[in-house]
């Protein structure tokens, strides 16, 4: 499986992007794809998750009600309005092929397939 994030940029506070993570290889098996992000001198932190067969997605409350996942295909997208600084960071998408219960969503250990990430930065 490989993963391939795009739609990253720079865009000042209050703005929207929208990020795509194509999947390719043996997608059939996938079960969840996550999306984290990791800003300088942080780590790395889940910010939501859609499971393939529901399409449902999880938010972490830091994003909640800003950010939002779907899924078309092999693709699965973050829409992430109302940008502040704060959300400057590398953003990646992972998958796994195993359920997920709980908050395991969020533990990046948990993870098989991840890819390059895109840079994101919200600047005025």
């Amino acid at each position: 499986v490989q993963l391939v994030e795009s739609g990253g940029g720079l865009v000042q506070p209050g703005g929207s992007l929208r990020l795509s993570c194509a999947a390719s290889g043996f997608i059939g098996d996938l079960d969840t794809i996550g999306w984290f992000r990791q800003a300088p001198g942080k780590e790395r932190e889940g910010i939501g998750c859609i499971k393939i067969s529901s399409s449902s997605p999880k938010y972490a409350d830091s994003v909640k009600g800003r950010f939002t996942i779907s899924r078309a295909n092999a693709k699965v997208y973050l829409q992430m309005n109302s940008l502040k600084p704060e959300d400057t960071a590398v953003y990646y998408c992972a998958a796994v092929s195993h359920p997920m219960y709980g908050y395991t969503w969020l533990r990046d250990d948990a993870y098989d397939y991840w890819g390059q990430g895109t840079q994101v930065t919200v600047s005025s």
